[in-house]
């Protein structure tokens, strides 16, 4: 018996190894990038939202990244015990914690500055292109978040 469905369940014909891969693919190119910072991949987003340079709670980042607080509670941690952030409890809530950055957070906004610019360039894609992708991206992530609830 012949089945012509076979090739569509192959992993290259899905879309969801497509994304996969190419997450795969920004892991080993941040690699390198980020080691010197001593960052890891998930503390350079956390870092992107923090340098907007003003104090969000864990919740806010949580929400920014689409990471729960279990997630990111041992990361702020680490970030913290490396010097680049200060947890503090909210005054007015002592159950929201607020992070905010410190001198040498701040620091290193500057040496990562070339991120975005290396990994654009990597794409192969010109900038508009760049812009394009990611937006058709976002614009699937809230398509199959939308359609998950």
């Amino acid at each position: 018996m012949n089945d012509d469905s076979a090739p569509i369940l192959a992993p290259e014909h899905q879309l969801c190894f497509a994304v996969y891969a190419a997450g795969q693919a920004f892991a080993r190119l941040y690699r390198p990038l980020l080691d010197p910072l001593g960052l890891t991949y998930p503390q350079y987003l956390a870092m992107l939202v923090l340098w907007e340079d003003r104090p969000i709670s864990v919740t806010g980042i949580g929400q920014r990244l689409g990471l729960d607080t279990g997630t990111l509670t041992p990361m702020l941690k680490r970030l913290e015990a490396a010097g680049l952030v200060k947890r503090t409890r909210s005054a007015t809530d002592e159950r929201r914690v607020l992070v905010t950055l410190t001198d040498a957070g701040r620091a290193l906004k500057n040496q990562a500055r070339h991120i975005p610019e290396t990994i654009a360039c990597a794409s192969g894609r010109a900038l508009p292109d760049v812009v394009r992708l990611r937006d058709d991206i976002n614009a699937l992530t809230i398509a199959l978040h939308d359609a998950g609830q």
